[in-house]
């Protein structure tokens, strides 16, 4: 399972993981975003998906399913937490969607780092860390779904 993309003039992308911050990210309020779940389930076709919460509303176990393996992270250094978690899977080998402040150290580990600017906003750490900026969860994924739209973006 991966997803490979030649960005011209930046670099080859051969991704096997997708890491998946909840609240702000993919969730407003604990509640999933219409259409999360389905795109989601479509990446799971060629990424191992990954949800990383600290659960703030205690509802991230049943949200995505078998679709994605739940990383509870604890409360005290949700910055390192995160980063371990993509270098544990090899960071160039990680797409990681974020919004946070304490995604920033995530997004700029991971070989394709995205920043989701949702509803609750977005810091501007993690937008500086990210390699790509979108307005919302469905774009994010939709870069993942549709290669050529990071081609697009990312082309030197």
């Amino acid at each position: 399972m991966s997803l490979k993309v030649d960005i011209p003039g930046w670099r080859r992308l051969e991704l096997e993981h997708l890491v998946l911050d909840l609240n702000g990210t993919l969730a407003l309020d604990g509640a999933l975003l219409p259409g999360v779940r389905e795109a989601v389930e479509q990446l799971g076709a060629s990424l191992s998906c990954h949800l990383v919460t600290a659960d703030t509303f205690g509802t991230a176990g049943g949200l995505l399913g078998s679709h994605a393996r739940l990383a509870l992270i604890t409360s005290g250094d949700e910055i390192g937490q995160k980063k371990a978690i993509v270098e544990r899977m090899g960071a160039s080998k990680v797409a990681a969607l974020g919004n946070g402040a304490n995604d920033a150290a995530m997004l700029s580990a991971a070989g394709l780092g995205i920043a989701v600017l949702g509803a609750e906003g977005a810091a501007a750490t993690a937008l500086a860390a990210a390699d790509v900026v979108v307005p919302g969860p469905l774009e994010a994924l939709g870069l993942l779904l549709n290669p050529d739209r990071l081609r697009a973006t990312l082309r030197r």
